[in-house]
C-alpha cells in the first residue's frame, strides 16, 4: 500500500457545494457515533497494541485518540467564536508536537477514551440545536485565509471522526 493511501486510508474530505440537511444528519450521525466506535476499537488492546501506528513514521493508536481529543475540543471552540463573533480567525495549533506532549502519550487509554466520549456528547447537544442560519456562520482558517461555514467545518469533522477511527483499525491489521 502506497504511503498516500496509509496517510488517507478514505481518502481526503469531498464537501458537496450544495450542503442539505440529510447531509447535516449524517454527518452529526457520523460524530455522535465516533466516541462508540473508538472504545469498541481500543478498549481491548494492551498498551503493546496501543503504540501500533498505521502508517511507518505515522502516530501510534494512542496518539490518534489523543489527537481526536484535542482536535475535537478545538472544535467546539471554534464553533462557539464563529457562532458569537463576526467571522473570528480561528487559532491553529502544532498537531504533530502536541502528539509528543506527555497528555498525549502516557494518559491511560480509559481517561482519553472518557474525556473524547464528553466532548462528544457536548460538541453534538451544541451542534444538534443549530438552525439553519446558525449552520451559514463563518469562521476563518489562517492557513491560506480559508473562510469555513459551520455546515462545512460539519463536514469536515465527521471526515475527521472517520478518517482516524480508519486509522485505529489499520493500526491494529498492519503493526507498524
Amino acid at each position: 500500500m502506497d504511503i498516500e493511501a496509509l496517510k488517507y486510508p478514505i481518502g481526503k474530505p469531498q464537501i458537496p457545494d450544495l450542503i442539505e440537511s440529510t447531509h447535516i444528519k449524517t454527518w452529526l450521525d457520523d460524530i455522535k457515533q465516533f466516541p462508540v466506535r473508538v472504545i469498541k476499537e481500543v478498549t481491548p488492546l494492551t498498551d503493546k497494541e496501543l503504540n501500533y501506528k498505521y502508517r511507518p513514521d505515522g502516530w501510534t493508536i494512542q496518539q490518534v485518540v489523543g489527537h481526536c481529543v484535542d482536535s475535537h475540543m478545538n472544535s467546539i471552540i471554534r464553533f462557539k467564536l464563529a457562532l458569537t463573533e463576526n467571522n473570528p480567525t480561528i487559532k491553529p495549533y502544532e498537531e504533530a508536537q502536541w502528539a509528543e506532549l506527555t497528555d498525549t502519550i502516557n494518559f491511560g487509554i480509559k481517561s482519553a477514551t472518557t474525556l473524547l466520549a464528553g466532548i462528544h456528547q457536548r460538541w453534538v447537544f451544541l451542534l444538534d440545536k443549530l438552525d439553519s442560519t446558525q449552520l451559514k456562520k463563518t469562521y476563518i482558517h489562517p492557513d491560506g485565509n480559508e473562510l469555513v461555514s459551520l455546515e462545512q467545518s460539519i463536514a469536515i469533522y465527521a471526515w475527521h471522526c472517520n478518517h482516524h477511527l480508519q486509522h485505529i483499525i489499520n493500526a491494529k491489521a498492519f503493526k507498524y
